[in-house]
């Protein structure tokens, strides 16, 4: 028991998967913030598409 305890703290595997974690977690959190930041221009876009095109023929 003793011997698996020294080999988890000086195993650096665990390091190596925290740090996986830590990178993917940054890496969603710029795509997520690139989607919400892309999505909200899209949104605008569309708003004022659909905005010009209410007073024509083509806004029934």
């Amino acid at each position: 028991m003793l011997r698996n305890f020294k080999y988890f703290l000086f195993s650096e595997d665990g390091a190596t998967a925290v740090e996986y974690a830590v990178l993917l977690a940054l890496i969603l959190m710029a795509v997520i913030g690139a989607i919400g930041t892309v999505g909200a221009e899209t949104g605008g876009l569309w708003g004022d598409i659909d905005s010009e095109l209410s007073g024509t023929t083509f806004g029934q």
